[in-house]
């Protein structure tokens, strides 16, 4: 594997029964960045990183983490990697200060080296103010943040991160996204799932869209949010004969891009290119013209928008076994 890239796979596969869960993914993660994989429940994202940690067989292909084969050199490759999946793994009873001693000398540091990386995963989480409380008093993202602390005793060279804020309220998120980019700020390769496209827009250098165990487009978010739209500026109106109005409004200000119009909820969008200049030139103009709303704003396209537009069908919200198969949360 070429140095500059922390993780690659090559036509990777694997079956569970009747389901294809990964059909020939390909994937290149440069060394230093973080990398999001995004996609619904059941389009191969646990699969992919149940098999780069080495925790799950790929039928066929080739993957390489850390400068070393998976299938051929686990060892070597569960020595440089850390992993948290989707449910805390830290101990109930257990203080965090405890729990990080604890998963120390389950690495094999001695007693005063556990205690002194104990110490210095409590300040780079910001964690010290709670070091002697048990995480059954935390928020969400507390203890989010205190099960990613303890995938870092050894300091890997990559990190898995399998929907780490799935479940957590706007702030938990808010304070899991900091440590994240402490992370890769620091020098880890941090490759993490996702369903929220929000969240793999704020953290990743580059993502990967996946559908039914295929890369479906890789790209940086800025490319990613150009293929499938980006901003559009929306207008709901409250009498439906005020609609040809507002959609020709909209495709001046959009500079002739052709207004999309949904007859059923009264609404009229179109793509956005300067966001806040749109929002007030709109607004100005449904002032003018005398246009009754009952809506007007900014918004992004859903995940299932954005399938639709890449895959050609709707993002399936129920969870195939490819996302079933191993659901509790796993440190390598």
């Amino acid at each position: 594997m070429h140095s500059d890239y922390s993780v690659l796979a090559e036509g990777v596969t694997k079956r569970y029964g009747e389901t294809q869960a990964l059909d020939g993914l390909n994937l290149t993660v440069r060394r230093g960045t973080v990398y999001g994989l995004l996609g619904p429940n059941g389009a191969g994202k646990t699969t992919a990183v149940r098999i780069l940690s080495t925790l799950t067989r790929m039928d066929s292909g080739r993957a390489v983490v850390a400068g070393y084969d998976v299938s051929a050199q686990p060892r070597q490759v569960r020595r440089r990697i850390g992993l948290t999946g989707q449910n805390a793994a830290v101990d109930e009873v257990l203080t965090a200060r405890q729990n990080l001693v604890m998963f120390g000398r389950l690495f094999h540091l001695d007693s005063h080296r556990a205690k002194q990386r104990a110490e210095e995963l409590l300040r780079q989480f910001n964690l010290e103010d709670v070091a002697d409380a048990r995480p059954k008093t935390f928020s969400g993202g507390m203890r989010r943040r205190l099960d990613l602390a303890s995938s870092m005793i050894l300091a890997p060279e990559v990190l898995f991160l399998d929907e780490p804020t799935t479940g957590l309220d706007p702030r938990g998120r808010i304070e899991v996204w900091e440590a994240v980019r402490r992370l890769a700020a620091e020098g880890t390769t941090v490759l993490l799932t996702t369903h929220y496209l929000d969240e793999a827009d704020k953290l990743s250098d580059r993502i990967a869209v996946i559908d039914r165990g295929r890369t479906v487009i890789e790209d940086t978010p800025a490319g990613l949010k150009r293929a499938i739209g980006g901003d559009r500026i929306e207008v709901v109106v409250t009498d439906p004969a005020d609609l040809p109005a507002a959609a020709k409004l909209l495709a001046e200000v959009s500079n002739g891009a052709e207004p999309q119009v949904d007859s059923d909820e009264l609404r009229v969008h179109a793509p956005a290119t300067d966001r806040v200049h749109a929002v007030a030139e709109v607004a100005r103009r449904v002032q003018e013209a005398g246009i009754d709303v009952q809506d007007l704003g900014l918004r992004r396209p859903t995940l299932d928008e954005v399938f639709l537009q890449l895959t050609g069908h709707q993002a399936d919200p129920n969870t195939s076994p490819s996302a079933t198969a191993t659901q509790e949360g796993a440190r390598a």
